[in-house]
């Protein structure tokens, strides 16, 4: 294993109807609330309504920041950020999927910083504070919930940029799989690609001896696999939507990178495609990743036989390491296929004209990715198998 520090200070609020703690998690912090959430669906399944509830309870002054987009933008953020400023927000409360959230963290970064957000999240600067938020979760998918990192994308020069900070990790998060009833089958697909692909990032790492991180990974995506089918069939199966929702967060909230370093790389490669295309994160990963291990399988082999044994069921008998690698590959790209996910770049209109340009945005370092880290080139032809 490699050495390590963990600290999560996220209080997660786990269950069944457990929105009615929200007025007394918010209290102390103070009255003048911003509420941040996204396209209205909120308001349409009452979860608004409820919020709104709560918060009167505790007199709270609330003001609003609705529209917060997929791939959130950096002009919606610096909205948020006014507002905080302008009227003295003491809390903001984040109601939504990771979008939301992600858009929360910089908006929180920034109402303490005196320069400008983007220069945080390029890391040109690192934020030294943040207001306190908390979060309800509508959405299982990017695990922000429960860590401190962010992802923000920048509309006028087309790039899409991770960032993160220790002080903008939630106060609290509250997730009641009720909340994500309403969620439509495709974003519960991508929600399920985009939990499963954090799971895979981590598991391809160099990382030596980790075979309770790998069990944990293993296990996470046997337990998202096995649920995801059945909450696409009925929406309402209360028991598939709390173990996507438990797994969401535990792909990333720190429990399986403590040792265990992962690549990240193909999360790059999707950042540059959406942050011209904007098209959707988890789609775009379940396009882009199985190409990625295929293509460098020469250093995936041993990482995705191990899969493919233990998780997609392969048998091993009279196959080489890297037919069983191979076959794994398969089996992966096949239950994507078999939930609804897109498996070509062409499904979102995307054609070879931008190649170049995607490859160099993703690694404009020259390389990017830690297990098999890939160069402009590598990317290219990623993209080019992806087509």
């Amino acid at each position: 294993m490699d050495t390590f520090i963990y600290q999560n200070p996220t209080q997660l609020i786990f269950g069944r109807g457990q929105l009615s703690t929200l007025g007394a998690k918010i209290k102390p912090f103070g009255t003048n609330i911003l509420l941040v959430y996204g396209g209205g669906s909120i308001k349409r399944n009452g979860l608004y309504d409820k919020v709104l509830e709560q918060l009167n309870e505790i007199q709270a002054t609330v003001f609003e920041l609705s529209g917060v987009e997929p791939n959130p933008r950096l002009s919606t953020v610096q909205k948020g950020i006014d507002i905080c400023k302008s009227e003295g927000v003491h809390f903001i409360l984040a109601v939504g999927g990771g979008s939301v959230i992600d858009g929360t963290k910089a908006i929180a970064a920034g109402a303490k910083f005196e320069g400008n957000i983007w220069d945080i999240i390029s890391k040109k600067a690192q934020a030294t504070d943040a207001l306190p938020f908390g979060t309800v979760l509508t959405l299982a998918a990017t695990g922000s919930e429960m860590n401190s990192g962010s992802v923000i994308t920048n509309w006028e020069t087309q790039e899409k940029i991770g960032w993160g900070s220790p002080y903008v990790f939630p106060r609290f998060s509250i997730l009641d799989p009720v909340h994500t009833f309403s969620v439509p089958k495709d974003q519960t697909v991508y929600g399920t690609v985009d939990i499963m692909s954090h799971v895979l990032e981590q598991y391809f790492s160099n990382s030596p001896n980790v075979p309770l991180n790998e069990r944990f990974a293993e296990s996470i995506l046997t337990t998202v696999m096995e649920a995801a089918p059945k909450a696409i069939e009925n929406p309402e199966d209360f028991e598939a939507r709390e173990s996507i929702l438990y797994c969401g967060t535990m792909a990333l909230n720190g429990t399986l990178s403590m040792g265990m370093i992962g690549d990240w790389g193909t999360h790059s490669i999707e950042h540059a495609v959406s942050a011209i295309y904007d098209i959707p994160h988890g789609g775009g990963l379940a396009i882009i990743f199985p190409n990625w291990i295929r293509h460098n399988l020469n250093a995936t082999t041993p990482k995705m036989k191990q899969l493919a044994i233990r998780v997609f069921g392969v048998d091993p008998t009279n196959k080489s390491d890297r037919e069983i690698a191979s076959e794994g590959i398969d089996k992966l790209r096949a239950y994507w296929d078999s939930i609804g996910a897109p498996s070509r770049l062409a499904d979102y209109g995307i054609n070879d004209e931008m190649l170049k340009e995607m490859a160099e945005k993703a690694a404009p370092a020259g390389k990017v990715g830690r297990f098999r880290p890939v160069t402009p080139q590598d990317v290219y032809e990623i993209l080019k198998m992806s087509l």
